[in-house]
């Protein structure tokens, strides 16, 4: 059965996620205005840091004279089942400490690494995890004191500064105000009730704590704050007595302080009948039980949000690609299907889907017959050089029929002119092939993310249209030699009825008409197998080098890992608040 911690524990990691995937404040409505959370608020040496203690069990924030909190503090309480209590640094992710005294040292180095060693405050945020058997799940922000005036090394809108960055939290709809007020001044002059009156008018997110009960001069006492008589909250106000400095100083165990602090509620003649709703173990459960009840008010708006941020991730994922997985089969199989998107591409250019594939059509239709017609027929089938060319093959030797051995020398040096044109339009088709594939690569989509790949497709392309091309040559001269040297009997007793036919003007007409009707060799074969090659090597790859291949631009892949973690986790999110949240 789903507990009250659950349900927090929920929210904390949705919290501890916003932070650490960037989703802590921007432009627009951020989860982490939707989803509840704690900040405390006091003046200075108002014991805020000693009601954080006591709320943790720990002794872990750096203290001194003046402004110690120079940084917001987010802390996150974990409520573990059992084992040892350790605590996690944002900015030292991999790094647990179990050493409270270095936590605290961490703190102060922290603060010090933004703001120098100085007296001055920064926005920028240090985001603490406790894991613990002996807290409950809850998230409270430590703020730096409220205070009246600058002291020396400290700028003169320090004061300013300060309650800016405390307005900056409380004023958020969703944040539950922890007012710390000490109870040896009068509350009328509390800094932390006048700034959650301006920003929390009816009272309804602010709880009053009350501390340095035990400090008050004899004879007075505080029961006309605790018991809401001098100022009026909507929930009730609870009273702590912490730590003396003597204590700290003997760095007694706050377990101990705990024990010494119900004592002290339990045997006081003025707090007695208030003594079961005081201390800070009662705070904490009781701040836990109203962040549950908020919670669950503010659940549809939390699912709300938490959907329309999964739809603006799923959209920008879709928009820079999704990420490629780590394994050399999904590496192997990503690449393939790249490649054949852009051979489909490239196949959409030769068939006329895309603009380019009709200049290959052009060299046919206009480059090659261009060519063919300026070939030199009209002089080499002139009278007297075929007197010339058949007087050399055949002699004085009586014919039959027609002067074989000198027309068959005439024919085959007249076909032997279109080996020039034959091969120059090769290369124009090559030059075409090399050109759609340029393009082709910039076209598609999905390989924009992956240059390496890009340079890889485009050698492997190239290296096959080169192949193609000298196979396409050596073709195209075997046709030329083929059809000069086959002349047949038949071809003979026709040329004396048709003598029209050799003439040079007949000829070229006739080689245009062929030219138009024949297939280009190689063109077939690069819209077949463009990358038939290339996918056999690259099957053969070991998995380093098939990641090479899907390199991208690190803050893409940075982008894009940090969008894809954050998916997953808001998902995860959105379905256990689902399972848990009407329980």
């Amino acid at each position: 059965m789903a507990t009250m911690t659950s349900l927090i524990g929920l929210i904390n990691k949705i919290q501890r996620a916003c932070t650490v995937l960037g989703d802590h404040g921007g432009q627009g409505m951020s989860l982490w205005e939707v989803l509840p959370s704690v900040a405390v608020v006091g003046g200075q040496s108002s014991g805020k840091s000693s009601v954080l203690e006591s709320i943790v069990g720990r002794d872990f924030l750096p203290r001194g004279s003046g402004i110690v909190t120079r940084r917001s503090l987010v802390l996150q309480l974990h409520q573990i089942e059992s084992g040892t209590e350790y605590a996690e640094f944002l900015h030292a992710p991999r790094k647990r400490f179990t050493d409270f005294a270095a936590v605290r040292k961490e703190i102060s180095d922290e603060t010090d690494r933004i703001t120098g060693k100085t007296k001055q405050i920064s926005n920028v945020p240090i985001h603490l995890s406790i894991y613990s058997p002996h807290v409950v799940n809850l998230t409270l922000i430590d703020l730096p004191g409220l205070t009246k005036v600058a002291v020396e090394g400290q700028s003169e809108t320090i004061v300013s500064d300060i309650e800016n960055m405390v307005r900056s939290y409380v004023e958020k709809p969703n944040c539950i105000i922890l007012a710390i007020s000490p109870a040896n001044q009068d509350i009328a002059t509390s800094d932390a009730i006048k700034l959650a009156r301006d920003v929390d008018p009816s009272g309804e997110r602010t709880f009053g704590v009350v501390t340095k009960l035990d400090l008050m001069d004899k004879g007075t006492n505080a029961v006309d704050v605790l018991e809401g008589r001098a100022y009026r909250l909507q929930h009730p106000w609870v009273g702590v007595v912490n730590r003396s400095q003597a204590d700290i100083n003997k760095n007694v165990d706050m377990i101990f302080a705990r024990r010494k602090e119900r004592e002290y509620f339990e045997t006081s003649l003025d707090y007695g009948h208030l003594a079961s709703r005081m201390g800070s173990e009662y705070l904490a459960k009781l701040l836990s039980e109203h962040l549950e009840l908020v919670i669950r008010q503010r659940i549809p708006s939390i699912i709300a949000l938490i959907n329309k941020t999964i739809d603006e991730l799923n959209a920008e994922l879709d928009r820079i690609g999704r990420p490629v997985a780590a394994d050399g089969a999904a590496q192997l199989y990503t690449i393939l299907e790249l490649c054949r998107a852009f051979d489909r591409v490239f196949k959409e250019h030769l068939d006329g889907g895309r603009p380019g594939g009709d200049r290959i059509f052009g060299v046919f239709d206009n480059q090659l017959p261009a060519a063919l017609k300026k070939l030199p027929f009209d002089r080499y089938l002139s009278l007297k050089n075929v007197q010339k060319v058949v007087t050399e093959a055949d002699g004085y030797q009586p014919h039959l029929i027609a002067p074989e051995q000198g027309y068959r020398r005439l024919i085959e040096g007249a076909i032997s002119y279109f080996k020039g044109p034959a091969e120059a339009s090769v290369d124009a088709v090559h030059f075409v092939l090399k050109e759609l594939v340029r393009k082709s690569i910039a076209e598609t989509q999905e390989l924009k993310r992956f240059p390496t790949l890009q340079t890889d497709i485009a050698t492997a392309a190239n290296e096959a249209l080169e192949k193609f091309r000298d196979e396409s040559r050596k073709t195209v001269l075997r046709l030329v030699e083929m059809e000069s040297s086959y002349l047949t009997a038949d071809f003979f007793r026709k040329l004396n009825a048709e003598p029209e036919k050799i003439t040079g003007k007949k000829s070229s007409a006739e080689a245009e008409k062929n030219a138009k009707t024949e297939s280009p060799s190689g063109l077939g074969e690069a819209k077949r197998s463009l990358l038939s090659n290339f996918y056999a090597q690259v099957g053969r790859r070991e998995k380093e080098r098939l990641s090479a291949m899907l390199d991208e631009d690190p803050q893409l892949m940075e982008r894009r890992m940090q969008l894809a973690k954050r998916l997953e986790l808001y998902k995860s999110a959105r379905d256990d608040i689902d399972l848990v949240a009407w329980k």
